[in-house]
């Protein structure tokens, strides 16, 4: 089977494009830069900008699916949500649409239909909408949230010995391993008009996983909590200043104060190892 993988270089996407040529597929890699990552086996690489068409052109002949893991997850200055996560991603179908593929995949995130005041939720809900009434065939994968990235959030209080959460209520997330949901996306890429909101095995409270980090770097867990509303301050001030930063910071209040577990638990990689081993030599 032919695929169009946009984002292929990104760290979810390396990870389904190995899936991909580990079940044998040709891959079309897309993506604005290309880096090593380890692999080999039939597939050709393409630069493109999602926000710009043109750069789009000819990327889906002959391809059966497209899978896109496109989204702005940094802070940026110069361009938006909107115009990555939608618009960037809609210019994505378009091109699908004019070459007649039969399957279109988007990887959003669980709840994007939920917060129309946090742009890299909404965002995402706005082509969600725009996919489902495209006439394509399509499945959207809405995950939890990334090994990776709760403890690249957690990595810099543990190491200052003080974790702060948000809120006074506990909050639960079943987090899933990008190798896990990788082979999940592979697996039921041509299902037909489906949505997942997926997660891993293992669901903890941000309390439980500070204390997990905690014991994995041999330190005395020391936890506190603020109020939430300190981050729609910071996010207010930052909008002012046009530097970027507000998207990030409405989607991390949002993340820290939701439940964000999913139905669909899937996937062989424990968490709780993963922090283990993540924390091995920090003191």
């Amino acid at each position: 089977m032919k695929v169009v993988l946009a984002g292929a270089y990104g760290n979810l996407g390396a990870d389904i494009f190995r899936a991909l040529l580990a079940k044998g597929h040709d891959v079309v890699a897309v993506d604005m830069v290309q880096r090593d990552i380890g692999v080999s086996g039939p597939y050709t690489f393409r630069t493109i900008d999602v926000t710009k068409p043109e750069t789009l052109k000819g990327i889906c002949t002959g391809a059966d699916v497209v899978i896109s893991t496109v989204g702005l997850t940094k802070t940026s200055a110069t361009v938006t949500n909107y115009e990555i996560d939608y618009q960037g991603n809609l210019n994505l179908l378009q091109e699908a649409q004019a070459a007649g593929v039969r399957q279109f995949a988007y990887i959003s995130v669980i709840k994007a239909d939920k917060a129309p005041k946090v742009p890299m939720l909404h965002a995402k809900y706005l082509f969600e909408q725009e996919l489902k009434k495209s006439g394509l065939s399509w499945v959207i994968f809405r995950p939890t949230g990334y090994f990776y990235d709760i403890v690249k959030v957690f990595r810099p209080m543990i190491e200052k010995g003080e974790v702060t959460l948000l809120g006074k209520k506990p909050v639960h997330a079943n987090v899933i391993s990008t190798e896990d949901f990788a082979d999940f996306i592979v697996e039921h890429m041509g299902d037909q008009n489906r949505m997942y909101d997926i997660g891993g095995k293992e669901t903890y409270s941000y309390e439980e996983i500070a204390r997990l980090c905690f014991e994995a770097a041999g330190k005395k867990p020391v936890i506190k909590r603020a109020p939430a509303f300190l981050f729609d301050v910071l996010a207010f001030v930052n909008k002012l200043q046009k530097n970027g930063k507000e998207a990030i910071l409405r989607f991390s209040k949002w993340t820290l104060t939701e439940e964000m577990v999913g139905s669909t638990q899937y996937g062989k990689m424990s968490f709780a190892a993963y922090i283990k081993e993540s924390f091995q030599g920090v003191k």
